[in-house]
């Protein structure tokens, strides 16, 4: 058992408090956007093991050099050489790019052809950074806000008709009567080759609508918000086909292949499988492959896969998801309360976002604050208890 070293990421989207206010640290003036917590190779964590720097080994070192320690048996068989999991604590100021991820099998096609065509990893045309699927799930800490999935076709046409801008008759109509996957896909393509002038009406449009009376005030105060941030992206016209979903602290969103999405604003913890496998739809400077986007993208209306934590085992609440990569849980640890105990099957980290707690294994002892996440190897059971809110990461086996 192992405190963890962590990388704070500073997109441009992140926000200026939320992070520092958490992990206790000073404000610096720019945006931290996210914390990363893994053996991603981009940013792996480093073990405080003490000793100066000779003391402070990155995880994906020591995962690759005893992966059947570190990872156990039934995770390397199904996941190989690797953590198949990255955890994280995001908060975003401002929109993230709009975007969408491949399943398995597309990723692997996508990843060989893109191999054997000869792009280099680093081009930024390229797709596909490796050939795992990237299924996510975020856990709210604050009111969190986000796009995910399409709306009904009709519901779209209703929204989108209160716009008043006379360019989008032709799609209205036809989200109203042509096949839902039909409509959604040419709607997309046609929305992505907007004309400038077009983009400019619907922004005058949010902008009206979020200044008035009604309803849907919060929901147009929300897109005219992405239009100011973005002027003139085409993504903006994608992300009214999108449910907006506010979630309240400890709800979770669950997000599976081909579903595009994107967070708005908001602090929360974030597990992912670990890839870096995005095909962004708009909302950014990015590049944005359209074809390959169509593949991908699912185009059917599916509700938003809004999770509340289920009872489990011991007084643990588990967000439970079909992905295989990963299993997100957490302890709401009562002054006094009870410790709490927890297998070993799988590598897992725990952080804990509020109070304090202790974690206890056969090699010792380990204080976790506020922010503080500790790694654990494989076969490393143990216990927690504290006052606070701990949560726990694994691989679902």
């Amino acid at each position: 058992m192992d405190r963890l070293i962590n990388t704070v990421q500073h997109y441009a989207w992140g926000s200026v408090d939320a992070l520092p206010a958490l992990l206790g640290t000073p404000s610096t003036g720019r945006p931290q956007a996210e914390l990363w917590m893994g053996a991603h190779p981009s940013a792996p964590s480093r073990l405080d093991r003490g000793h100066g720097s000779a003391g402070t080994p990155s995880l994906l070192d020591v995962i690759e050099a005893d992966p059947v320690a570190q990872l156990g048996e039934a995770t390397l068989r199904r996941h190989g050489v690797r953590l198949p999991f990255l955890l994280k604590l995001l908060a975003a100021a401002e929109p993230l790019s709009l975007q969408v991820h491949p399943d398995r099998a597309q990723a692997a096609a996508g990843y060989a052809r893109e191999e054997a065509a000869g792009i280099p990893l680093t081009a930024p045309h390229r797709c596909y950074k490796d050939d795992q699927h990237k299924p996510e799930l975020i856990v709210a800490l604050t009111a969190f806000r986000g796009l995910c999935g399409f709306r009904d076709p009709r519901e779209s046409a209703n929204l989108l008709e209160e716009l008043g801008v006379a360019a989008l008759d032709a799609h209205i109509a036809a989200l109203r009567k042509t096949p839902e996957e039909e409509a959604l896909h040419d709607c997309v393509a046609a929305f992505l080759d907007a004309p400038p002038h077009t983009l400019e009406a619907v922004a005058r449009s949010l902008a009206r609508l979020a200044a008035g009376p009604g309803p849907r005030a919060g929901t147009w105060s929300a897109y005219a918000g992405i239009a100011r941030r973005h002027p003139g992206d085409p993504g903006l016209l994608v992300a009214l086909l999108l449910h907006l979903v506010t979630l309240s602290p400890g709800e979770g969103l669950y997000l599976g292949p081909g579903v595009p999405h994107a967070y708005l604003d908001g602090l929360g913890v974030e597990i992912m499988a670990s890839s870096d496998n995005v095909l962004r739809c708009g909302l950014t400077a990015k590049h944005i492959d359209v074809p390959e986007l169509l593949r991908v993208v699912r185009f059917s209306s599916t509700a938003p896969h809004v999770l509340a934590p289920e009872a489990g085992p011991g007084g643990e609440e588990v967000y439970d998801t079909p992905a295989d990569d990963f299993r997100l849980s957490r302890w709401v640890l009562p002054p006094g309360g009870p410790e709490r105990r927890f297998d070993a099957a799988a590598p897992q980290i725990l952080l804990c976002t509020r109070g304090s707690a202790l974690v206890r294994t056969a090699s010792g002892e380990l204080p976790l604050p506020q922010g503080a996440s500790a790694y654990l190897p494989a076969g490393e059971a143990g216990a927690v208890h504290g006052t606070g809110t701990v949560f726990r990461a694994t691989v679902n086996l």
